[in-house]
């Protein structure tokens, strides 16, 4: 029911776009707020964040807020990525390990030391027209299934992740808990990759 981490022993879940294409999703997410461009982001990132975050100390309930809130801060954000700066990559585990620096401080939590994680053995940005092929079927999987959600789940989600709302204010604008949303945006994240995974 959450963001499942990558195991680095077994291979990825789905193929990746090659490198030229990552910086092709952002401009489209930016320019156009566009949902399949984030969702083919969203599926690949969201795991090797929380890896990245449970590796860095987090625990897997903070790794999974983390990671959820460094992707929302990616859909608001992609307007700043540029890709004569930094990789698409590396842009968004940047921002990934500035919140949950950001999270330690407001804890008062020793921040583990990133020397402890091997950024070289991250996986890198490239793949074939193999790979890129299976990336849009995926992308048509994504979209089919977001469909599928329940009313309250898929009502969060478009909150969050199309209109950027935070968390704090779905939570006024539906009259309930931040808890409660929190848990229906986890909820609507795992019974998306489950409705993915039986397609």
């Amino acid at each position: 029911m959450k963001i499942v981490p990558l195991d680095p022993d077994r291979a990825p879940l789905a193929p990746t776009p090659s490198e030229e294409d990552w910086p092709a999703l952002m401009r489209l997410v930016a320019e156009r707020r566009d949902r399949d461009a984030f969702g083919r982001l969203f599926l690949h990132f969201a795991p090797r964040l929380k890896s990245y975050l449970i590796r860095t100390g987090s625990s897997d309930d903070a790794a999974e807020d983390l990671a959820q809130e460094a992707l929302v801060m990616v859909w608001r954000k992609a307007a700043l990525f540029d890709p004569g700066q930094a990789a698409v990559s590396t842009w968004i585990f940047t921002i990934a390990r500035r919140l949950r620096i950001d999270a330690a401080r407001r804890q008062r939590l020793d921040v583990a030391e990133d020397e402890a994680v091997d950024l070289d053995r991250l996986e890198a940005d490239e793949a074939g027209v193999e790979e890129r092929a299976e990336v849009s079927r995926m992308s048509r999987r994504v979209r089919d299934a977001l469909g599928q959600l329940p009313a309250e789940q898929a009502q969060v989600l478009r909150l969050s992740f199309y209109e950027d709302e935070p968390h704090a204010r779905i939570a006024a604008e539906l009259g309930l808990p931040l808890g409660t949303v929190k848990s229906r945006i986890r909820l609507a994240v795992a019974h998306l990759r489950r409705l993915i995974d039986l397609s």
